[in-house]
């Protein structure tokens, strides 16, 4: 079972990240990206993974990709060819992507729901990983996370600089 929810997560991840280079719509490659997530969030979650699971969801689906889609509404303001609708080929074939996603994410609680805990798995490996992270993060990747802060604020006022260079600036001939 394993193997083929494997093999589906694989090829849906595949698939929708050939999709994201492919789509000319930035909106349309940000949800392929969306869906890549998801993917990659099973896969996790068959390597017993579940804590990066979670975070690929929560802060990659949900958070990062939110603040994607805000800079690309940002960024297309007044492109009415942003706004086409996709062609009927891909929609069905995004359709088919997302229903072997569903299909590979039942599959997974179904399998993990017939054998129940995992006793299989060394007990001594997933003992309390959560508390390990948090103190790994907060003593020696300290530096590492306030600089991804950094680069991100500065990413964020990049595109802030990008919008407002477009448009014009108020004029002061009133006064």
């Amino acid at each position: 079972m394993e193997a083929l929810l494997f093999a589906v997560f694989a090829f849906v991840a595949i698939a929708s990240a050939i999709l994201m280079v492919a789509f000319r719509n930035p909106v349309h490659s940000a949800l392929a990206l969306v869906t890549t997530f998801f993917a990659l969030a099973g896969l996790f979650a068959l390597l017993q993974a579940h804590f990066l699971a979670a975070v690929q969801i929560i802060v990659y689906a949900g958070a990062i990709m939110v603040l994607f889609l805000f800079v690309i509404m940002l960024l297309n303001l007044g492109h009415p060819e942003s706004l086409e609708p996709m062609p009927r080929r891909v929609r069905r074939l995004t359709v088919l992507l997302l229903m072997a996603l569903l299909a590979g994410q039942i599959g997974l609680i179904g399998a993990r729901g017939l054998r129940g805990s995992a006793a299989s798995v060394d007990s001594a490996l997933f003992q309390d990983n959560v508390s390990v992270i948090g103190r790994l993060l907060y003593t020696d990747y300290l530096f590492a996370i306030q600089v991804v802060g950094m680069i991100l604020l500065v990413a964020l006022v990049g595109v802030m600089v990008l919008v407002k260079k477009d448009k014009p600036a108020p004029s002061t001939a009133g006064e």
